[in-house]
């Protein structure tokens, strides 16, 4: 009997140490080719909602979630290993327990300190020039959409959405960020919304999709008109 209860106690140690291989950082699960369960399901969800993913949601992470993990890691400046560890969870939009399945959606807005830093490099990328209002108007569209249920509900979800931002489609997003854009993004986080609610903005002078002038227009701040 007692022989039994040391082997136990002994199972439950090299368990202990051995869990801390598999967890990421920051408390994600690293997932690769083979893994299985609820965390593989919610990539798989994301990445099908985003267009990566194009096969059933099984929780099973086989070939073509592979390629999908590598699509995504590649248009998203991610290094393309095939590993969703805590650099893909994030851009995934997930962090936390949240990506473990154990803590349900993570919570509609933006608190973390690294949302500043990304919303910084996408009003640098996206509104450099253009007058501080409107850099500012450019980081309330992206907090708008999050607490907005038709996109994603973090700020990284938000960026890395498929084709969303052309400063993510074409890298300029990893640029160092202008000191005007980090001030931006700082008092969008503190609540100013130069955009009035607008979700979607462009500048009118480039290409953009027909569909985009289906929006209405609410403002227009230096080349950027804003829309709902």
């Amino acid at each position: 009997m007692i022989r039994r209860v040391a082997l136990g106690l002994l199972l439950l140690v090299v368990l202990a140490v051995a869990l801390p291989s598999s967890v990421g950082a920051q408390g994600q699960p690293t997932l690769r080719w083979g893994s299985r369960g609820t965390s593989v399901r919610l990539a798989q969800r994301k990445l099908q909602a985003w267009g990566y993913y194009k096969a059933s949601v099984d929780g099973v992470y086989g070939r073509r979630m592979y390629a999908a993990v590598i699509l995504f890691q590649r248009r998203n400046g991610l290094r393309a290993d095939g590993v969703v560890g805590p650099a893909t969870w994030r851009a995934l939009g997930y962090t936390g327990r949240a990506a473990r399945g154990g803590g349900g959606r993570p919570a509609r807005g933006a608190a973390r300190s690294d949302d500043v830093d990304l919303l910084a490099r996408v009003i640098s990328a996206e509104a450099r020039g253009e007058p501080y209002e409107g850099q500012v108007a450019v980081g309330a569209v992206l907090l708008n959409r999050v607490r907005d249920s038709r996109f994603p509900n973090t700020v990284a979800g938000v960026v890395y959405q498929t084709h969303a931002f052309e400063s993510v489609s074409n890298g300029s997003i990893y640029g160092p960020p202008a000191a005007s854009a980090r001030r931006a993004a700082r008092d969008a986080m503190n609540g100013w919304d130069p955009a009035g609610g607008a979700v979607f903005f462009w500048n009118p002078s480039k290409p953009v999709s027909r569909w985009i002038w289906s929006r209405p227009i609410i403002k227009r701040i230096g080349n950027h008109v804003f829309a709902r």
